[in-house]
């Protein structure tokens, strides 16, 4: 039974993929992130959703957020929160004061040679294809951020779960479904 559930989530994973609109867009990743562009580079045209209509407050400090695991929490002391803006993976302000605190962690603090795991999610209003590549890049733009603080790659691993796992419905919850999870890796 096992061996059948395998190739039928390949399957529909792929019928879900196929059925989407528009070119699929690469998949960014920490690796394929330019160095220095995820702060405040342009959204490429094949990020943006067809369905794009007006954005409202794009600056907003409930537009999205970066979770860091209890388990970091607890070794490296008191980390800000951190919020970064809707449709988008740019790290400032808040968001890049916690990361540059959890690279110091990471790099020279009580987590030297851990691994961590980078979770993107999105909200439900884009396309499969669309809050795929959105969770990634946000995710990728985290572990590049890191990475130019001196956090090795090898140590990150990223991972998008899209909208998969969205749960809002209104822009308050919709603001609550984008987002970057920041786990310790077992």
């Amino acid at each position: 039974m096992r061996s059948l559930i395998v190739p039928v989530l390949v399957l529909s994973s792929a019928f879900l993929m196929a059925c989407e609109e528009g070119p699929k867009p690469p998949l960014k990743t920490a690796h394929s992130v330019p160095r220095g562009g995820a702060d405040g580079a342009t959204t490429p045209a094949w990020m943006t959703p067809a369905q794009a209509g007006p954005r409202g407050d794009t600056g907003s400090p409930t537009a999205g957020s970066i979770q860091i695991d209890n388990r970091i929490l607890r070794a490296c002391g008191n980390l800000p929160t951190a919020h970064f803006p809707f449709d988008s993976a740019s790290i400032k302000g808040d968001a890049a004061d916690l990361l540059g605190a959890l690279a110091s962690c990471f790099v020279t603090g009580p987590l030297v040679g851990a691994r961590l795991n980078l979770v993107g999610h999105a909200d439900p209003r884009g396309g499969v294809a669309y809050n795929i590549a959105l969770g990634q890049q946000r995710a990728g733009s985290v572990a590049s951020f890191l990475a130019q603080r001196g956090l090795s790659e090898t140590r990150m691993g990223t991972l998008s779960k899209g909208a998969f796992e969205a749960a809002g419905t209104d822009e308050n919850g919709w603001s609550l479904d984008r987002k970057v999870e920041v786990y310790l890796a077992d």
